[in-house]
């Protein structure tokens, strides 16, 4: 039985590594998570960009500013001490989704308004 087991565990592994391995880091991360490494990097108390937590505006806004605003504010800006890449390029897509959600369910009109923490 048990080199059935070890059979059987080396073949998800194998699996797993011709299928593309596992998700790649920021896939994983719920939004607040991800709304701290990706987005308070910039935009913390003092920052000259301005701060923002999911509190700084309401749903309709996040709303508006995901839809509307957010790549032309944030194109051609890079990420701090990431080699010179660029937001819009750091942050993928699915991250975007999670940053979003965790933005507008969090915002201050929400039921649950909070910011990202530390």
């Amino acid at each position: 039985m048990r080199h059935k087991t070890s059979f059987l565990l080396i073949a998800f592994s194998a699996l797993v590594l011709v299928s593309g391995g596992a998700a790649t880091a920021g896939e994983t991360d719920d939004g607040q998570t991800l709304y701290k490494a990706n987005c308070k990097v910039c935009h913390a108390p003092s920052s000259p960009h301005g701060e923002y937590t999911p509190m700084t505006l309401i749903q309709s806004q996040w709303e508006r500013f995901f839809k509307r605003k957010y790549e032309a504010k944030h194109e051609g800006l890079e990420m701090p001490d990431r080699d010179g890449q660029k937001v819009v390029a750091a942050i993928t897509p699915e991250m975007l989704v999670k940053i979003k959600k965790f933005s507008i369910d969090h915002a201050a009109d929400s039921e649950h308004p909070m910011t990202c923490g530390k």
